[in-house]
C-alpha cells in the first residue's frame, strides 16, 4: 500500500496471537462522503429551512462513519450518490 491511499483512510490494526490483521474503518466505496459543516456553514442552513439544531435528524459521536474531529453539536453534511445525481442530507451529533 502507498502512502497516499493510507492518508486516505483511517487504519486501524489488530494484533492477535498468530497474525496482523488490518481494518479500515472510516471509508469504504458503497459508504457516503461524511463532512463536517463550518459555524457559518450551519447558520445558513438552520436559516435556509427555518429549522433549529434540534429538528435535525441525529447521528451518534461514536459512528464510525462521522468524521474525526467532531463534538457534539456540530452539523455532518452527508453526499449520497444516486442514479440521478447527488443527494445532500444534515445530521446533527449527539
Amino acid at each position: 500500500m502507498n502512502e497516499r491511499f493510507l492518508k486516505q483512510f483511517s487504519i486501524q490494526f489488530i494484533i492477535t496471537k498468530s497474525y496482523l490483521s488490518v481494518f479500515i474503518l472510516k471509508m469504504h466505496i458503497l459508504q457516503p462522503k461524511h463532512s463536517k459543516l463550518k459555524p457559518d456553514e450551519i447558520q445558513e442552513l438552520l436559516n435556509k429551512y427555518n429549522i433549529s439544531l434540534s429538528q435535525l435528524p441525529k447521528i451518534k459521536i461514536d459512528d464510525s462513519a462521522a468524521p474525526e474531529g467532531c463534538v457534539i453539536g456540530d452539523v455532518v453534511k452527508i453526499e449520497r450518490k444516486e442514479e440521478d445525481g447527488v443527494k445532500v442530507y444534515y445530521r446533527v451529533v449527539v
